[in-house]
C-alpha cells in the first residue's frame, strides 16, 4: 500500500539563512531553468529515474514523474543575511555565475532582499556585516524570526515554507545541557545563553513554525535531543548536515570502490584551497574545526577499520582547508591516497578536483528543499535518514551510525520513493531471471 501523500498545490517558500554564493547560485540556477536558459544538471529531482520492478519490466519514470514534488514554477524565494546586498547584487559578488546570465536574471533577482540576520561575531569570528537582528534576547530574535517567516509567506501567498541553512560555518561546538530538553532550550534562549548559536535559533524558529529545515553546514544546530524532539512534536522532518559536494564526495566514490575489492589504504592526504567567502570563513581555527569534524568522520565509517584492522587500522587520514582569494568559488581540492594491494606491494592515487563549489551545491539545495517538502506531505517527521545521500555527517537516530556509501545512501533515498508509491523495494538479488 501507498502512503497518502498530500499534492504540492499552490507556492513553496524557500527560505535561507544566508544570501550568498551557494543561494545565489541556486536561486539564479532555479530562475535561468525556468527561463529555458540553462539545464538543472546535478539535480537527482529534475533529471533522475527510478526504476520500478523487474529490470524486464521496462519501467523507468522520472522521479518528478514518480512521486509528486512541487515544480520549479511554483518556488518562491527569500532569506536572511548580515549584508544588505539584495540577491542580484549578493550574486555578483559572488562571482559565481557569468555577468551576462546574471543580466538576464536581474529583474527577479533583485527582488529578493535580506531580512535582518540572527549573528554573533563569537560563532563566525572572521565577517561582520550590518543587516542584522539586535534587539532583545535570543527568544526574542527567534519570535522575530517567526513573525518574518509569517510575513513573507503572507506576502507571497505560500502554501508552505522550508528552510535551508546556506549560512557559513560556525565555531567548533559539543552538545551543552542547554541542548538536552526543550524546556532547557527554551530557557537558554531568554537568558541569551551562549552556547546557543545563531542557526540553533534559526532552526527553533523553523521547527515551531511547523516549517522543515535542513542544514547545509556542519554546525550543532538541529543535531540536539531539544530541536529533534521538538520536530517529531510538531510533525516537521529535517536533515543534515553540511552538504555532499567537492573533496568528501570524491570519497565517498572512491572508497566503498577500495573496500569493496580489499584494498588496503595507509594514507589518505587532503587539502583544498577555496577563495571565497566560506573559504574566509573556514580560515578562523574554530570554524575549520567544525568542518574537520565532518570531513574526518567519512573514510572511518565507510572504510570501517574495526571490521578490517589489517587493510585499514593505521590509515593516516589529513584535511587541511587554505584560504587563496586569487581562486574565489573556483575550489582546488587535492588527494595523495597510498593504497597496497596483494602481499602489500604499495600503490598511489592522485586526484586533482578542479570543481566550482556553489555550482556543486545548487542542485543539492534544490533537491532537498523538494524531497522535504515531499516528506511532510507525506507525513513524514524527524530526521529524514533517506536525505543522507546529500550530507557528509548524515544525521540519524541516537546511537545508529551514519551510512557514508554513497551508493548505499542512493539507494535508500530510491528505495524510499517506491515506499512512498507502493512500489516494491529493490534489492538488485536478481535469482528469479535464473531459476
Amino acid at each position: 500500500m501507498s502512503i497518502q501523500i498530500a499534492p504540492a498545490r499552490g507556492k513553496l517558500g524557500i527560505l535561507t539563512p544566508g544570501i550568498g554564493a551557494v543561494s545565489t547560485t541556486f536561486m539564479a540556477g532555479v530562475e535561468a531553468v525556468r527561463k529555458g536558459y540553462g539545464a538543472p544538471v546535478g539535480s537527482l529531482t529534475q533529471l533522475g529515474t527510478v526504476r520500478l520492478g523487474k529490470r524486464t519490466d521496462n519501467r523507468t519514470p522520472l522521479i518528478r514523474d514518480f512521486v509528486p514534488l512541487a515544480g520549479l514554477n511554483q518556488l518562491v524565494f527569500g532569506g536572511w543575511d548580515i549584508f544588505e546586498d539584495n540577491a542580484y547584487e549578493a550574486a555578483v559578488n559572488a562571482g559565481v555565475l557569468e555577468p551576462d546570465l546574471l543580466r538576464k536574471l536581474k529583474p527577479s533577482l533583485r527582488k529578493i532582499q535580506p531580512m535582518k540576520a540572527v549573528f554573533d561575531r563569537n560563532y563566525v569570528k572572521r565577517i561582520d556585516g550590518p543587516n542584522v537582528k539586535t534587539k532583545g534576547s535570543l527568544r526574542d530574535k527567534a519570535e522575530q524570526l517567526i513573525e518574518d517567516m509569517r510575513t513573507f509567506r503572507e506576502s507571497n501567498r505560500c502554501d508552505r515554507l522550508v528552510m535551508i541553512w546556506c549560512g557559513s560555518t560556525e565555531v567548533f561546538r559539543r552538545p551543552a545541557k542547554v541542548h538536552q530538553t526543550l524546556t532547557a532550550f527554551e530557557q537558554g534562549l531568554a537568558k541569551n545563553d551562549p552556547d546557543i548559536a545563531p542557526s540553533q535559533v534559526y532552526a527553533y524558529a523553523a521547527l515551531q513554525s511547523g516549517v522543515p529545515f535542513a542544514n547545509g553546514a556542519p554546525n550543532l544546530t538541529h543535531d540536539i535531543p531539544a530541536l529533534l524532539a521538538l520536530a517529531r512534536d510538531r510533525n516537521v522532518p529535517v536533515c543534515g548536515k553540511d552538504f555532499k559536494t567537492g573533496q568528501t564526495y570524491m570519497k565517498t566514490l572512491l572508497a566503498p570502490g577500495l573496500k569493496a575489492r580489499m584494498l588496503g589504504c595507509s594514507g589518505w592526504f587532503s587539502t583544498n584551497i577555496l577563495g571565497n567567502r566560506d573559504g574566509e570563513v573556514l580560515d578562523d581555527p574554530g570554524s575549520f574545526k567544525t568542518k574537520e569534524e565532518t570531513k574526518l568522520s567519512v573514510l572511518d565509517q565507510i572504510l570501517q577499520p574495526n571490521l578490517y584492522p589489517d587493510l585499514y587500522k593505521d590509515l593516516f587520514h589529513s584535511v587541511r582547508i587554505n584560504y587563496y582569494p586569487p581562486r574565489g568559488d573556483e575550489k582546488e581540492g587535492w588527494d595523495n591516497i597510498d593504497i597496497f594491494g596483494w602481499l602489500g606491494y604499495p600503490m598511489q592515487i592522485k586526484i586533482d578536483f578542479l570543481c566550482r563549489d556553489s555550482i556543486l551545491a545548487a542542485p543539492l539545495v534544490l533537491d532537498l528543499v523538494l524531497f522535504l517538502d515531499l516528506a511532510q506531505r507525506a507525513g513524514m517527521k524527524g530526521v529524514q535518514e533517506w536525505l543522507s545521500f546529500y550530507f557528509k555527517a548524515p544525521m540519524t537516530a541516537p546511537g545508529l551510525y551514519p551510512e557514508h556509501d554513497i551508493f548505499i545512501q542512493l539507494m535508500k533515498l530510491k528505495n524510499t520513493l517506491r515506499w512512498m508509491r507502493g512500489e516494491d523495494l529493490i534489492t538488485h538479488l536478481g535469482l528469479e531471471y535464473y531459476d
